[in-house]
């Protein structure tokens, strides 16, 4: 893995935003390869404490030789020096591990390069490989379970609500097809099926929608950001940053209705004549639209031009 391989999305934005300062705590919910932790180090100093999460094993591994690289470090799934701690978790679990308030939180969401360019993840159908598509690879749902042992009309849903496909039966009706004749178990075969089912030009692959759909069932991932997103708006210090980096519209709608939902006053229903609900308005949003890859960073890192950042600060 090269650093070539791995750019940071809006690294300065996001460094801008996070408004950081030499002793502040920090979390990186999405350490990755470590891109935007590393340079959140500089800004926070060795005074400065910077928590990290990350599910993918083979993610924190390469992130942690970067960070041994650059400071004293032991190899344990805990504390490197006092600087930085490394939990190898999903960011669901974020209030259990950090107790304290916090001065920035990240989420940087969606995929990293290894899960892109590596066949065996099953991410991409760019190259073939076995139907995973787990970003922790402790857990046993695989996306190969779910396209031969669900139902049609549940693989017809999660097509459809997770890809926003609305050709999601038809597509469903022909992937269990297909298993019945031969267990569909890589990415070029369900790629293949789903282009065979799809007729008609388009600038994406047709199994795109497809693809994003199964990954985001398998990893849980809109429910585990709105419990994250909760637990970290929470836990933020008064004045207290949080940046989310989002890449499809699900998640950006998510992160839009959840700043929104802590920015109001009052939560009563509307016919209400008078405020009953005591609601604690905790977020002033700083970004009434989201900001967006330049043109210049989108030719240098194609994957920035879906990237979506929203940015918040607690009262």
């Amino acid at each position: 893995m090269t650093e070539q391989m791995h750019i940071p999305v809006l690294l300065s934005e996001t460094l801008d935003h996070l408004n950081l300062k030499a002793g502040n705590t920090v979390v990186d919910c999405t350490l990755g390869l470590g891109g935007h932790s590393l340079e959140i180090l500089k800004k926070i100093g060795k005074s400065g404490h910077l928590i990290t999460f990350e599910q993918d094993e083979d993610n924190l591994k390469i992130a942690n030789s970067k960070f041994e690289a650059s400071t004293t470090a032991d190899r344990r799934n805990s504390k490197i020096g006092a600087q930085i701690t490394l939990i190898h978790d999903n960011f669901e679990t974020l209030s259990e591990h950090v107790k304290e308030p916090v001065d920035a939180i990240l989420f940087d969401l969606g995929l990293s390069s290894p899960h892109v360019d590596d066949p065996e993840r099953g991410f991409s159908f760019k190259n073939d490989g076995p139907l995973d598509m787990r970003f922790d690879k402790r857990q046993s749902l695989t996306a190969e379970k779910v396209v031969n042992s669900y139902k049609e009309k549940d693989i017809a849903d999660i097509i459809y609500e997770y890809g926003e496909e609305r050709r999601s039966r038809i597509i469903a009706r022909k992937i269990v097809e297909e298993r019945k004749k031969e267990p569909i178990k890589s990415t070029a075969r369900l790629a293949e099926i789903v282009k065979e089912t799809i007729r008609g030009k388009s600038r994406l692959h047709p199994a795109t929608c497809v693809f994003q759909a199964l990954r985001i069932y398998v990893n849980r991932e809109l429910e585990v950001l709105e419990k994250a997103l909760d637990q970290a708006i929470n836990l933020l210090k008064p004045k207290g940053r949080i940046v989310v980096i989002s890449y499809h519209s699900l998640e950006d709608r998510i992160v839009k209705r959840k700043f929104k939902y802590y920015a109001q006053d009052c939560i009563c229903p509307k016919e209400l004549p008078v405020c009953q609900c005591n609601f604690q308005k905790k977020l002033y949003i700083l970004t009434k639209r989201p900001i967006i890859s330049t043109d210049i960073e989108v030719k240098k890192n194609p994957r920035a031009r879906s990237a979506k950042m929203r940015v918040a600060e607690a009262l």
